[in-house]
């Protein structure tokens, strides 16, 4: 982006933290209304943008640094991730309730919709310089950018959910958890040694280029993100998730508006319509994501390095918009983006979560060749 299209201006440290606080008090608030397991869930969305931020632990960053660069650093922390949410989620899923609460994994079937979305989430970050996550810890530290790709993030996602129904009629293999189908022990063991041979092939493509070591805050971060993930399973009873609440921020916006969700199968079904009929805040997404846009807006404070960059060039604005609108109807049709089918989707030992990346990276690649070739 040319230093013209885009200028920053940090804010002091003193007033980033006071509107930390300031957003942050009513909505722990309303949180607050709906129980104290969604304030502490509250706290872990915090935890997990601080962390992001910190860390900058990013996605569609490090596949881009991979692709164009065979910086395999960010790759690899994501590789450690998953390895440590693995161990940790096993015993966890094994048991299949904690402290009297059923949990659950982020497993979904296996089919075309998958692979057709995530393909399309990959493009859609690379064109919106962000991904699920990335959207919203960038957007909490001021980058007005990424509020524009989140507000046409949620349009996509809700464009997506009317058409569900056509999507899930594609075919797909039904939902399939390793560790059910292997047992725990085999199926750890088998991932493990996947991303085992995954971290030592990625040494062997770098080939001792420029590319920069992993470093021990991308791999703190990493461990970190596991074990936050750990503490939304056992509290929420399901793993982290971003962007079944942008669907759901989208449909009730549409709603305002005079739009009938039981003219809409997917809207129709009683999870998605109770959560409509209820307050956001008693949403474990819709309250997580809210967490995490103060945390990191919070991380950025105390950092001291808030910085609201505005004045947006065309050209930046309309690829923030058509990313995020490829990363809201990607991520409805494929059953979560890169946290909610990728890292959670693995770490459960998903069938989904593996096809959820071997697509998303042939669309990372076509992403950035659309940038090269009309940006």
């Amino acid at each position: 982006m040319p230093p013209a299209a885009e200028i920053a201006r940090v804010a002091p440290q003193s007033q980033v933290l006071l509107a930390a606080a300031v957003l942050g008090l009513p909505i722990a608030a309303a949180t607050a209304a709906q129980g104290a397991r969604m304030v502490v869930l509250l706290v872990v969305g915090a935890l997990l943008g601080a962390t992001l931020y910190l860390a900058s632990f990013g996605f569609a960053s490090a596949y881009r640094r991979l692709i164009e660069q065979r910086d395999v650093a960010a790759v690899r922390a994501q590789l450690i991730m998953l390895a440590a949410a693995t161990l940790l989620f096993a015993p966890v899923l094994a048991h299949g309730t904690w402290f009297g609460r059923e949990v659950t994994g982020a497993v979904a079937p296996a089919g075309v919709s998958v692979a057709v979305g995530a393909f399309l989430f990959g493009i859609g970050m690379q064109l919106a310089g962000g991904c699920g996550s990335g959207t919203l810890y960038a957007a909490g530290g001021g980058q007005l950018r990424m509020a524009m790709t989140l507000v046409a993030f949620i349009a996509g996602s809700f464009w997506a959910s009317l058409h569900m129904d056509a999507w899930s009629a594609l075919p797909a293999l039904e939902a399939i958890a390793l560790g059910e189908r292997l047992g725990w022990p085999a199926a750890v063991a088998a991932q493990l040694g996947v991303f085992a041979v995954l971290y030592l092939l990625l040494g062997a493509y770098r080939g001792g280029g420029s590319a920069s070591p992993l470093g021990w805050t991308l791999a703190l971060g990493a461990l970190a993100l596991a074990i936050l993930n750990l503490m939304t399973l056992i509290i929420a009873g399901h793993p982290w998730s971003i962007t079944w609440a942008f669907a759901l921020w989208g449909a009730k916006a549409a709603s305002a508006f005079g739009w009938e969700p039981a003219a809409a199968g997917f809207w129709s079904a009683g999870f998605q319509r109770n959560a409509l009929e209820s307050s956001l805040f008693a949403d474990v997404t819709s309250v997580m994501d809210l967490g995490l846009v103060l945390g990191a807006l919070a991380a950025a404070g105390a950092a001291g390095s808030f910085s609201l960059r505005y004045r947006i060039s065309p050209r930046a604005a309309l690829t923030a918009l058509l990313g995020g609108l490829a990363m809201g109807y990607g991520a409805r049709i494929a059953y979560g983006c890169n946290i909610g089918a990728f890292f959670s989707g693995v770490a459960s030992t998903s069938l989904h979560g593996w096809l959820w990346i071997g697509a998303a990276l042939p669309g990372c690649w076509a992403g950035l060749w659309l940038l090269r070739r009309f940006a």
